[in-house]
């Protein structure tokens, strides 16, 4: 149901029937798929209330989640479990020279809860800005109860930073923006854990095309990592890559230095509109570490020039060229027909699934079927 602009709500759930396998007494129905309260959340495929931000809330799986700075939650997956399949929610707001968004991994568990404020700054000493936001201060905070989809540690991040747009170019078609950001972040409580970062970004807008990257150097000490809840967060709760084989809650990462970089590139050949209208989409973000790890993650999505073809591949690599790396890959292909509401669809790819004994056993999922929607 829905009220354009207003009110969305997409209700539903993907069915895994159990061909072999699951020892005795298993049922045809995956019963690791409904097994917590937690998994009751994939019945929302999507819940917005407010329209674009800000003052909106928005419900659903969180595939590829950034907080603001994205130097706590980056390219956050909340589903990277395939065991556990909570509903996230986002909720932002603006009140005069103040913006927040606040989110939560898990609505109906005690899991990823936190906020960024970020603070105008020409607005607070000089008034309302005709283009604000060119001067900011934020201060992000994450809780990790550990309480759903698995039991581990209370974690707590905190991070403050400061955002500075150098160049600024605005026309009715778009525009283009150069920043300078720097920050420094820790965890509350434990001393000597603590990070600093500086960087550039860059954001170009066309009816066309929209673009937005950014580079960073980043130090880390004493176990404090920047996106340290990123895309293999959920799998890094119960064995982090590399030799050690442990949680992440009883590992320290280790100290160094980073440097990261990340692109967004949506473009179109008739004019960016809805998320799904995309000729061509890439989303990508890498760290390398100077002590020899590389963590990569991406994904690529291509329509055919009618748009009854859509095909997406997606990847993530963890400790990159080690011998103890983990890899993930996925894959998908979407044909429409009869006039684009009906569709076939095809889907493969790998899969860690957590153990009883928290180690993580390798899988692997292929899924075919059909649909039918009145959306493109």
């Amino acid at each position: 149901m829905a009220r354009r602009g207003m009110f969305h709500l997409h209700l539903g759930a993907p069915v895994r029937l159990r061909l072999w396998g699951g020892g005795e007494g298993a049922g045809k129905v995956r019963k690791e798929d409904w097994d917590t309260l937690s998994d009751w959340g994939q019945v929302v495929r999507m819940l917005t209330v407010g329209g674009d931000a800000p003052d909106s809330v928005w419900m659903g799986a969180l595939e590829s989640y950034t907080l603001l700075s994205g130097h706590l939650v980056r390219r956050y997956n909340n589903r990277g479990n395939p065991d556990y399949h909570p509903a996230g929610a986002v909720a932002t707001g603006r009140l005069g020279p103040v913006y927040t968004e606040v989110f939560a991994s898990d609505v109906l568990g005690a899991r990823l809860m936190g906020a960024e404020v970020v603070l105008d700054m020409q607005h607070v000493l000089a008034g309302q800005p005709p283009h604000p936001s060119r001067y900011t201060l934020s201060l992000s905070a994450v809780h990790d109860w550990g309480k759903a989809g698995g039991t581990s540690k209370p974690m707590t991040l905190a991070h403050l930073d400061g955002t500075a747009v150098v160049v600024s170019r605005r026309n009715p078609e778009g525009g283009f923006e150069l920043h300078l950001l720097g920050g420094w972040g820790g965890r509350p409580g434990k001393g000597g854990a603590w990070g600093a970062v500086a960087g550039l970004g860059v954001e170009s807008v066309s009816p066309t095309m929209d673009l937005r990257a950014r580079l960073e150097a980043r130090l880390q000490r004493e176990g404090f990592r920047q996106g340290a809840f990123g895309p293999d967060y959920e799998l890094a709760r119960f064995e982090v890559a590399g030799a050690s084989a442990l949680p992440l809650a009883d590992t320290s990462f280790r100290e160094g230095a980073s440097g990261y970089g990340e692109v967004i590139l949506s473009w179109d050949a008739e004019r960016l509109g809805i998320l799904g209208q995309r000729h061509f989409r890439l989303t990508l973000g890498a760290e390398a570490f100077n002590w020899g790890r590389v963590d990569v993650d991406g994904r690529l999505e291509v329509q055919s020039p009618h748009r009854d073809l859509t095909v997406s591949a997606g990847g993530l690599a963890v400790g990159l060229g080690a011998p103890d790396a983990r890899y993930l890959v996925s894959g998908e292909a979407r044909w429409r027909f009869l006039g684009g509401k009906l569709y076939a669809l095809g889907q493969a790819g790998t899969l860690l699934f957590p153990t009883a004994e928290g180690s993580l056993r390798p899988g692997a999922f292929a899924a075919v079927g059909v649909g039918v929607d009145n959306v493109r």
